[in-house]
């Protein structure tokens, strides 16, 4: 008789950090470290939702399956995962999609729960007598942070992927469960968990006149709507100016983590239950970063550090022991991985490679370099500035970036907007832009040279 095909979870939320898996502010998932692979200097394909969702789900690039921004479908003839493996697995995703239709079964997962507009979620809230704050019928995000964590969409997934692996604990399965914590509003029901005096303000690197325009407007607007938020809000929910804001908007922004790492023990547990743990693939990602008030910025949308790695856990079945791989990967690599964990064929669609089967020489050896690109995605900038004419400001809130992440440095090359080189071993915090320094040339047309192979590899039009 052969052996069960492992179950695999996935647990996506939005916008998490590398650096919050802890034992303090996630100890199910710092317990799960324990026993897995992790990927130390993990590196989104593009740092927004959308076009990161798409190259975990497909293996592709942002800019060959053209989801180049946020809230474009993804086209119909790209796999996901289900579409790719054995279709005996049954299949779910659970939760936050934002690539096409929120509401239904699809790309070959056959069981679905939404949370997104008029959803599952919105439906559950009114069954418990919870009347919309929105016209359309449908709850905010500053509303839904302010329920109680009965209410809240962790408990919610938590209760359906817990339900689903008990139905289906006879067979092996796929579960996706994509939480929108910790994403912004900083605000939720734990937001008190961990103790203000405790939260670490970490170092607050200036954006100097080296650093991108399209990141000094960013930071422009951010401040303007932070002043606006102290009049027209309670809290600030979405950005700040001071240390106190900054240290505030981190204590509730990690309750948040707690919040989802609190969900994720309960499905952990509910796969013990049913004695599917030891036999079951684990992992753990997220689809970009968040500034958190690095280089006074808040979100995503810009290539440091905060913003373009996530975490990454692979725990495989029967693993006792960690690996930690420190040297840089890329997720355009997550789906090719999972595709062998799992024993699917090798698909021509997959621009990535496995990465366990190449762990040993990771570990060892320098890793490949990672590419992660940028497309214009919407203008966050003030309508006036002095820092540049209205002409000015409008060509570069459009431009795009292509990097190059090795061991040592960082490369960003753009179109429309100033270049940045960093060398990440000397200035992990990315505060001295090296890209004007004449000692720099070799470097720069070393990777600059690697960054047109990538291109050319894959097919990218860009011209930079």
């Amino acid at each position: 008789m052969s052996a069960r095909r492992p179950n695999l979870v996935v647990f996506l939320p939005d916008q998490q950090r590398a650096d919050t898996i802890t034992p303090k502010y996630t100890p199910k998932l710092a317990s799960l470290a324990e026993h897995s692979v992790v990927f130390e200097r993990t590196y989104v394909t593009h740092p927004v939702c959308t076009p990161s969702r798409s190259a975990i789900m497909t293996g592709t690039w942002p800019h060959q399956n053209g989801c180049t921004r946020n809230n474009i479908a993804l086209p119909a003839h790209f796999k996901c995962l289900p579409e790719l493996v054995d279709t005996s697995y049954s299949s779910a995703y659970f939760g936050k999609w934002h690539l096409g239709n929120e509401a239904q079964p699809q790309r070959g997962f056959q069981h679905r729960i939404s949370t997104e507009g008029i959803s599952d979620y919105s439906r559950f809230l009114t069954s418990h007598g919870i009347k919309p704050d929105r016209v359309n019928d449908t709850f905010s995000p500053r509303f839904i942070s302010k329920l109680p964590i009965e209410l809240s969409r962790t408990r919610f997934l938590e209760k359906h992927a817990c339900d689903f692996i008990e139905k289906h604990a006879g067979k092996p399965f796929i579960l996706f469960v994509a939480f929108v914590e910790p994403h912004s509003p900083y605000n939720g029901p734990l937001n008190e968990i961990h103790s203000a005096d405790e939260i670490e303000v970490l170092p607050r690197a200036e954006l100097g006149g080296d650093a991108p325009l399209r990141y000094r407007l960013m930071r422009e607007w951010q401040e303007s709507e932070a002043l606006l938020d102290r009049e027209r809000l309670p809290e600030q929910y979405y950005f700040g100016i001071t240390p106190e804001e900054y240290r505030g908007m981190r204590q509730r922004y990690l309750g948040l983590v707690t919040q989802i790492d609190q969900s994720i023990g309960r499905i952990l547990e509910q796969l013990r239950a049913n004695n599917l743990y030891e036999t079951s693939i684990v992992v753990h990602t997220s689809d970009h970063g968040d500034m958190l008030g690095a280089h006074h910025l808040f979100g995503k949308e810009v290539m440091f550090e905060q913003a373009v790695r996530v975490p990454w856990i692979i725990k495989l079945p029967a693993h006792q022991s960690s690996r930690r791989i420190a040297k840089p990967v890329s997720q355009i690599d997550f789906l090719p991985t999972l595709v062998e964990l799992l024993g699917g064929e090798r698909s021509s669609q997959l621009a990535g490679k496995p990465l366990l089967s190449r762990a040993s020489k990771l570990t060892t050896l320098g890793g490949d370099p990672v590419f992660i690109e940028w497309a214009p995605n919407r203008v966050k900038a003030p309508r006036k500035t002095k820092l540049a004419s209205r002409w000015k400001m409008k060509r570069v809130v459009n431009e795009s970036t292509r990097a190059i992440v090795s061991s040592e440095w960082k490369l960003c090359l753009r179109n429309r907007d100033l270049n940045e080189l960093y060398n990440l071993t000397d200035d992990p915090e990315e505060i001295r832009n090296l890209y004007s320094e004449p000692g720099q040339r070799d470097v720069i047309s070393k990777l600059t040279e690697q960054i047109h192979w990538w291109q050319e590899t894959t097919g990218d039009k860009l011209r930079i």
